[in-house]
């Protein structure tokens, strides 16, 4: 019951998180995760190990709830192996951070919160429910296989509500808060790589651009910024003979608004990637300014002011703290933002996010992140083993995918764990009883196995 080699050479690093015997509990649970279909509860992944009749069952919960590792310490090694695998030299990590929330109702869920539930809801119409929100950070990457960019979790932390910290005594802490906190470790784990944080416009904040700009290698932020945002020009040089501290910000320019209904703005056309690995015309103009929020120093931004000719899309506007950046290259960083919804949808739907059942407040905050986790695990194994192979695709008479998504992924992974675990009862009895199988059935009966959500 332990990992195939191929896949323990990827694991070896996370071994020195564990003592011995947790470790073997570990590897196990993560193989449940991977193999089990519908829900993710430990009782789920033990039943697929062939362990729902091992009396000591207690000691796999006790790796969520109460066993000794540091979650942020995995997050640093995932990173690493990530980093290591698909990261080009002298290209940055692109890394987009995002927040989704988890349903969840239970009284004995004390982090739980009322939020509005983004993805049942409308512009007309809010919805909330009842659950955590995570705060998750991915890594942006290409894939040889794929033509589209993939986010792959590697950090997620529960940010609870101010009503729900007040009520269990803690210190709140905003979405905006856990991603400044996540970002200064990212930079701690990779001093020396140049990096572009992506966020939408719900985590927009000037206090976030002051804290990737305040680092030694300085993190370029990207995001929406308001139309009505407070911009300023750089302040004039102060005169020798005057007294008093340097101004910080120079003459209030015109709002973005203002620009767009300003029949003398001048207006660059250009045809940009688009979602979906589309091309798209839109029109843009950019320009330098210090952002300004009472109580905060002015922020250096470049801002980008886009409208779309045809007048499909509402016009919007983007901001960078590298003031120097391409304003078609910004534009490309926060389309890739995309891909982290996309990880978030088939999370919930390959492996089973929102359908664990803990109850005790370590086993919540540990179990949701080391799902999405997984899911950057399952894209690794994948990539290792269909090196120097053809990554295979499911396909039908009447439907032809023209590249891989996460389902054929995850197949991949499973049907090697699957034959690895068939490995160890390849010695029958004597006098057995067997049925013979038609190869073709046995395929479809594999294959079926391995793509059951």
């Amino acid at each position: 019951m332990t990992l195939p080699k191929e896949l323990t050479t990827i694991m070896l690093p996370f071994v020195t998180l564990f003592s011995e015997t947790v470790w073997d509990y570990a590897q196990i649970l993560m193989m449940g995760a991977i193999l089990a279909p519908g829900k993710r509860t430990v009782s789920a992944m033990l039943t697929v190990m062939g362990l729902k009749d091992d009396p000591q069952y207690q000691n796999y919960y006790r790796v969520l709830n109460r066993a000794e590792w540091s979650a942020l310490a995995a997050s640093q090694v995932l990173l690493g192996l990530l980093v290591t695998a698909f990261a080009a030299a002298g290209v940055p990590l692109i890394i987009g951070a995002d927040e989704t929330l988890e349903r969840r109702k239970g009284d004995s869920i004390t982090q739980k919160s009322v939020f509005r539930d983004a993805v049942r809801s409308s512009k007309k119409l809010k919805v909330f429910s009842f659950g955590l929100r995570w705060v998750s950070m991915m890594l942006i990457v290409s894939l040889p296989w794929s033509t589209r960019c993939w986010a792959l979790p590697f950090l997620t932390v529960n940010a609870p509500s101010e009503k729900t910290n007040t009520k269990n005594g803690k210190e709140h802490r905003t979405s905006i808060d856990w991603i400044m906190y996540m970002i200064e470790l990212v930079r701690s784990w990779q001093p020396t790589q140049q990096i572009v944080l992506v966020t939408d416009g719900g985590l927009t904040a000037v206090k976030l651009g002051l804290t990737c700009s305040s680092f030694e290698l300085p993190v370029t932020w990207v995001s929406r910024l308001r139309l009505d945002a407070v911009i300023h020009d750089s302040p004039e040089p102060q005169p020798k003979s005057k007294r008093g501290p340097k101004p910080k910000k120079g003459r209030r320019l015109p709002s973005l608004a203002s620009r767009l209904k300003d029949e003398g703005t001048k207006w660059v056309e250009r045809e940009i990637d688009w979602y979906g690995g589309k091309k798209y015309t839109v029109e843009y103009v950019t320009g330098t300014a210090l952002w300004y929020r009472a109580g905060f120093d002015p922020l250096p931004i470049r801002w980008v002011l886009v409208r779309d000719p045809a007048g499909k899309y509402e016009a919007t506007s983007f901001l960078c703290t590298d003031q120097q950046a391409c304003p078609i290259q910004i534009l490309d960083w926060f389309i890739l933002r995309w891909n982290v919804e996309v990880t978030f949808q088939e999370a919930r739907a390959l492996l089973g996010v929102e359908t664990q059942r803990q109850w005790s407040d370590k086993a919540i905050a540990r179990t949701t992140p080391a799902l999405m986790g997984v899911f950057s695990l399952v894209v690794l194994f994948a990539h290792y083993l269909t090196q120097d192979k053809t990554f295979p695709i499911r396909t039908s008479a009447w439907y032809k995918k023209k590249e891989p998504t996460f389902s054929d992924a995850l197949a991949v992974v499973r049907r090697h764990l699957w034959e690895n675990l068939w490995g160890n009862y390849i010695k029958s009895a004597k006098n057995p009883d067997y049925h013979l199988i038609p190869s073709q059935i046995l395929a479809g009966l594999v294959d079926s196995m391995c793509y059951t959500t």
